[in-house]
């Protein structure tokens, strides 16, 4: 089995349910999730959900994160089989950014 570290970095939009990670051809395990909230002045609410292709699970509904500051939102490590999408979003476009370390295993 090949094990390969990734790095996602994405400004988080507010459209609901959109994909943030899919794991493809591998089995990932998020080992690592932050959230900062780059607006100086708003807080700003995160939403994340694990969509596994037929059960969509809400990992974070609508939390609160302050104006200048960053929450770890995903405790301990999850794992997504091949097909599994991470999907997160923000309360306002632009207001949150989501960085994620990953191991995939093929």
């Amino acid at each position: 089995m090949a094990e390969t570290f990734q790095a996602v970095n994405v400004a988080l939009g507010d459209t609901a349910d959109a994909v943030v990670y899919t794991a493809t051809g591998v089995t990932a395990i998020v080992i690592h999730c932050q959230v900062a909230n780059v607006d100086g002045t708003n807080a700003a609410d995160l939403n994340i959900d694990h969509n596994d292709g037929s059960v969509v699970a809400a990992l974070v509904s609508t939390l609160s994160v302050p104006a200048d500051s960053a929450v770890n939102p995903i405790g301990g490590k999850l794992v997504l089989e091949d097909g599994d999408e991470l999907r997160a979003w923000a309360g306002a476009a632009s207001d949150l950014e989501m960085t994620l370390s990953i191991l995939e295993i093929t």
